[in-house]
């Protein structure tokens, strides 16, 4: 019989730039772990922040050695708190989806996985696919036992912009969104009055998995963005209390952020709207 009093763990997954990476940014999993514990159900277990790769092309991203390095400096006195940099090593840009499935790969083997070829569905879709020579089922048969139930649920966290950016066009495939919240979850952290909750009323997608949707109300609100702080950087004013002191050190150190790394990919289209705009013509 199981245990009614035993808790679901959770792994936190937070994906994106990082550029650079903010208070703001790890107060998200504080919060997100304040909510679970508090419904009773759930133990997080630990918390993970993986980067993009810079095949991403996002403008003003800087190199992913630079993001890694002060991410991992941030969460340097996190005892649950860890950067993963195996997104952001891939020659090419990633799909969320996929580094999802590698997280919770890597939580049922224990030999992780270190290619792409294992970052394949928990279930398999409804459609068809084209079957790649030497395609391994991504949970082999000495894991069928009772115990694979427990398993971590490995989930995405993330903030409402995200979330919203579901509704752009070209920017995640459909099947995508629809296997992230129905086989792992999200996370949401948006602010008290925002308007998620319309959101996902307004997705048939969402509206069906609403009950793997959870949305953390962030009351003591944070307006905190990468994006305002390299703004701030490129104009010589102050960041500090705004990331943590060694994220700031290294950034002076290192002369990260200015007019010219602000260009960086300027004009070039984002990996994502490429790739799915391009499969959409074939």
């Amino acid at each position: 019989m199981e245990d009614p009093d035993k808790k679901t763990e959770v792994v936190l997954l937070a994906c994106g730039s990082f550029n650079p990476i903010t208070n703001m940014h790890l107060r998200l999993f504080e919060l997100a772990k304040d909510y679970f514990h508090e419904t009773g159900k759930y133990k997080v277990i630990k918390g993970i922040i993986s980067p993009v790769g810079d095949a991403y092309k996002k403008k003003g991203l800087i190199s992913a050695n630079h993001r890694v390095t002060m991410a991992k400096l941030a969460t340097k006195n996190s005892d649950w708190v860890e950067v993963d940099d195996w997104e952001s090593s891939q020659s090419e840009w990633l799909e969320t989806l996929k580094v999802l499935r590698y997280h919770h790969q890597k939580l049922l083997s224990s030999d992780p996985p270190n290619s792409l070829q294992n970052a394949i569905p928990l279930t398999k879709p409804g459609r068809k696919r084209k079957q790649e020579p030497n395609r391994h089922d991504p949970v082999k048969k000495k894991n069928q036992s009772p115990d694979i139930k427990n398993v971590p649920q490995v989930k995405l966290l993330c903030g409402s912009d995200m979330l919203e950016s579901f509704g752009i066009p070209n920017l995640w495939k459909l099947e995508d969104i629809t296997e992230i919240v129905e086989n792992h979850g999200l996370v949401c952290i948006s602010r008290a009055g925002n308007s998620v909750q319309k959101f996902i009323y307004e997705s048939d997608i969402l509206w069906k998995h609403k009950n793997n949707i959870h949305l953390v109300e962030e009351w003591i609100t944070n307006d905190i963005s990468s994006t305002k702080i390299r703004r701030a950087l490129r104009r010589g004013q102050s960041i500090r209390y705004l990331v943590p002191d060694v994220v700031q050190a290294y950034i002076e150190k290192n002369n990260l952020y200015s007019p010219e790394s602000e260009d960086r990919n300027a004009g070039v289209v984002l990996a994502p709207l490429q790739k799915h705009a391009s499969d959409s013509q074939n």
